[in-house]
């Protein structure tokens, strides 16, 4: 089948990836810089190679082309579309991530700077999946089986501008200990894989078959103590490949269930500056994001990754169960 063959490939292409490309990065020294408000056994893990989202890009990049032939030749390219949506966010983060490794610190691109490129890429990918029929002005919400109908378009460009920027960030944010971002995305892929072919939509089993084998693979390099980061290059492509299928699918709403994790993680680093600020400098959590308060109160970088991917994929299955009476069978 298919989403099998494009699993393995991608799976195959990114194992390989990360024999050639960790030594290279090494040579290169592209190390990652740790920040010195992090948890101080963070440092441990000053110069370990970052970038490294690229070799999960590339196998991804190839299983679509391998795999993905037959929908090209019936003018269907939403594996396309999304793919190339996720990597213009990682192009964005590699932009952030070479900046950072050249100059040796643990800032790249300017804040402005990331939000108007992530807005752009936003709007136009809107309107590509509006005007390619992958995309409604309708609003499904997941659980009731009913639909906001006729939404105005500059609405829904507004909404969907918000999501998507909101989430690329949401996951980058989850990017903060070994493997987690890695993990907590592999079931949401898996998802967008039963979901898509529940839906008899080929084209995108095959992308986030793709992404669900790139990323079980990158995990060999990721997992505990990691062997390479994915840096900003692989989180905001992840960012945009959980987004960018959500709305190709036409189910925007599934992503606070599927990815209440990298939710949890946002809303946590919002509430500890807000309550910072009021409060003249107290801390509510005793660091953000979510992950951190909890490593400080013990828990290994291995639990975090155990919780909240098995979490993921309980909150994936409910997802499953909650869209899949969308489409009459």
């Amino acid at each position: 089948m298919t989403y099998i063959l494009s699993f393995i490939v991608a799976f195959g292409v990114t194992a390989i990836a990360g024999q050639i490309l960790i030594p290279i990065l090494r040579r290169l020294k592209a190390g990652q810089s740790i920040k010195e408000i992090g948890p101080v056994w963070h440092m441990a893990k000053q110069g370990t190679p970052t970038m490294g989202g690229i070799m999960f890009i590339a196998g991804i990049f190839i299983a679509i082309l391998v795999t993905g032939w037959q929908d090209f030749s019936q003018g269907r390219f939403g594996a396309l579309f999304v793919f190339l949506f996720a990597l213009v966010f990682g192009v964005i983060g590699f932009l952030d991530d070479f900046m950072k490794v050249k100059y040796h610190k643990n800032e790249g691109l300017t804040a402005p700077q990331k939000f108007l490129l992530q807005l752009a890429a936003a709007i136009v990918f809107t309107v590509l999946l509006r005007y390619t029929g992958y995309l409604t002005p309708d609003l499904y919400i997941p659980f009731f089986n009913v639909e906001i109908v006729g939404i105005p378009w500059i609405v829904y460009m507004i909404f969907a501008a918000f999501v998507m920027v909101g989430t690329v960030n949401a996951v980058n944010l989850t990017d903060g200990i070994d493997g987690l971002a890695t993990g907590v995305t592999i079931p949401v892929m898996i998802f967008y894989v039963a979901v898509s072919a529940w839906y008899g939509k080929s084209d995108l089993v095959t992308v986030s078959a793709a992404m669900a084998g790139g990323l079980s693979a990158f995990l060999i390099y990721n997992f505990h103590p990691a062997k390479v980061f994915m840096g900003d290059t692989g989180s905001l492509f992840l960012g945009g490949a959980v987004c960018g299928m959500a709305f190709a699918l036409d189910l925007p709403l599934v992503i606070p269930i599927v990815g209440l994790v990298y939710v949890l993680e946002v809303l946590s680093d919002i509430i500890q500056v807000v309550y910072f600020k009021k409060t003249g400098g107290k801390r509510f959590f005793r660091m953000a994001p979510l992950h951190h308060h909890l490593e400080l109160g013990g828990w290994s970088e291995t639990k975090l990754f155990c919780v909240f991917s098995g979490a993921t994929l309980i909150l994936c299955v409910l997802a499953f169960w909650g869209v899949m009476y969308r489409y009459p069978m």
